[in-house]
């Protein structure tokens, strides 16, 4: 019978399951796009910032301190995700390494964790809300891969439908 542990997913002790990296890594997508929709909104000149292509000092501080709490957050999951693999948070370094980053990433999250207990603890219970999550993760995801494929095709069929209507006219 496995007996569960439980744990701050904030640290990087302990471990991830699948469904739990997802949800985690998309619960901290959305804060910070929120975050950054509020800064955006409360700071003079942000909005010229996105029509000018100028950012101001200010600005550029609190992003750089946002995305380096983003990227902190992201090894810590995925550490944590390394764990329930039973395997060194040191390989989270791979994710620096080009194309063997996307195979590293796709073994991340594809691998099953080890169902009991291994050097890095008991497993930790994925809650409801993070299957929710994990699940709302992968539909936003196909879709949006949908998207960018569908969206420049109907655009060029559209495009090819005007000049065929003007060439007849």
């Amino acid at each position: 019978m496995n007996t569960f542990t439980s744990d701050s997913p904030t640290q990087a002790s302990g471990r991830f399951s699948r469904r739990a990296y997802l949800a985690w890594n998309l619960l901290l997508g959305i804060i910070f796009t929120l975050i950054a929709v509020v800064v955006g909104l409360l700071i003079p000149g942000a909005q010229n910032a996105l029509t000018e292509g100028a950012m101001s000092t200010p600005l550029m501080i609190i992003f750089f301190i946002m995305y380096a709490i983003v990227i902190y957050y992201s090894v810590i999951f995925l550490i944590r995700r390394l764990h329930d693999r039973d395997h060194s948070g040191w390989l989270a370094l791979l994710i620096l390494v080009p194309v063997v980053n996307i195979l590293f990433a796709l073994y991340v999250l594809f691998a099953p964790g080890n169902s009991g207990s291994n050097s890095f603890g008991q497993p930790r219970p994925t809650k409801g809300w993070e299957t929710v999550l994990a699940v709302l993760y992968i539909v936003v995801f196909i879709v949006g891969i949908l998207a960018a494929i569908m969206i420049p095709s109907y655009q060029n069929y559209v495009i090819r439908s005007q000049q065929t209507t003007i060439q007849q006219q």
